[in-house]
């Protein structure tokens, strides 16, 4: 199993999560976003795939990949265990700022 974080440190598979995360998407349109060569695109679903960040669902001679949620989620949750409060803190010095806006 790859790591979960050496799949996320890399730009472009941050990128292919984010579109992903939208729809489902077959290799070739993910291709239409980036400049990879195919077998640089494959290197980087694989390592997604392994790292359980994406699925992929076969249909016919088609492939389709997708976020996994799941892993999203635990990741998710690292972040809140780690910074939770100062997250919190930061939603509340935001939404203050922004009614003390609505009130001037």
């Amino acid at each position: 199993m790859e790591s979960l974080w050496k799949a996320m440190a890399d730009d472009s598979r941050r990128e292919i999560l984010l579109l992903l995360g939208k729809k489902k998407m077959t290799p070739s349109e993910l291709a239409g976003h980036f400049q990879f060569t195919p077998p640089a695109l494959s290197s980087h679903l694989r390592i997604l795939r392994n790292a359980d960040l994406i699925t992929e669902q076969r249909l016919g001679k088609n492939r389709y990949y997708s976020l996994d949620e799941r892993k999203s989620l635990e990741m998710i949750d690292f972040f809140e265990k780690m910074w939770g409060y100062k997250m919190n803190s930061l939603k509340e010095f935001i939404e203050n700022k922004e009614r003390k806006k609505k009130h001037e």
